[in-house]
């Protein structure tokens, strides 16, 4: 049977994790509606707390919905919270690319100026890492940033190394004729969050499956909704579409026994 819960808070994620605390379940066993926008008012008048309705399915009524450890991915929410920066395992160059030193861009003048783009937003962010450029087979430029601290270029769910990266692709490109592609990660962090999605993915589609119902995801990125939509493009009884507009933009993995589609 399912039961719903509703719940305020400051922001959606406060009101989302007291109606967790409070039901004991993680976030990967409920379905979350925004019932209503937190708003600040002027001056601290008018202001008003997000509202959320949060559907689950009663334990006691459904036995047959709980996974065993060896089912459920470990460290995996419906959130998909991005990977601690010291949990990541060392970047790992492919070996296909071609790795430009920092001390010598080898005449590339795209990667120079990568290079003297990142380390003035660096510094300017007081932040002593180190760009460490590489261009793969199909002429995208892979920048490592190395060093220290480099958790908080990362940010909340990979926000600040997103920011990061689209700065650095318009500084790039900004009224050139040839546009390059520029990926920016650290600490391997984009290999970690696609197996997090990926998982992610697996676990929200076999709870579709067995319940029946679809299950609407956290607002995502482009980038991440692609890897979701990709991930279960060919998992049995499920379809995929993203709704909703930007910064809001989610997926729904629908339970679907027709012809299977998705959209981005």
């Amino acid at each position: 049977m399912l039961k719903y819960l509703e719940m305020t808070g400051k922001t959606e994620e406060e009101a989302v994790e007291k109606a967790l605390a409070q039901l004991g379940l993680d976030r990967d066993d409920v379905s979350v509606e925004l019932l209503e926008r937190a708003k600040s008012g002027f001056l601290g008048l008018g202001s008003s707390p997000a509202r959320i309705r949060a559907q689950y399915e009663a334990p006691d009524e459904t036995p047959a919905a709980a996974e065993t450890p060896a089912e459920a991915p470990a460290a995996v929410t419906a959130q998909a919270e991005a990977p601690r920066a010291e949990e990541a395992p060392a970047a790992q160059q492919p070996a296909e690319e071609k790795a430009v030193p920092a001390a010598d861009l080898s005449g590339d003048e795209k990667a120079e100026k990568i290079y003297t783009f990142l380390k003035g937003l660096l510094e300017h962010l007081d932040s002593t890492a180190e760009p460490h450029i590489a261009l793969d087979e199909e002429g995208h430029y892979k920048v490592t940033l190395e060093g220290e601290r480099l958790g908080q270029l990362i940010g909340r769910r990979g926000e600040t190394l997103d920011a990061i990266q689209q700065l650095t692709n318009y500084a790039v490109n900004h009224g050139a004729e040839h546009r390059v592609r520029i990926h920016v990660d650290a600490e391997n962090y984009r290999a970690k969050r696609e197996k997090t999605l990926e998982a992610l993915a697996r676990k929200v589609a076999g709870k579709v499956v067995r319940l029946r119902r679809n299950v609407t995801l956290e607002p995502m990125n482009a980038y991440e909704r692609h890897v979701i939509h990709s991930a279960l493009q060919d998992y049995p009884g499920v379809s995929t579409a993203s709704i909703g507009t930007e910064p809001n933009r989610r997926v729904v993995v629908h339970y679907e026994r027709g012809e299977r589609r998705y959209q981005h």
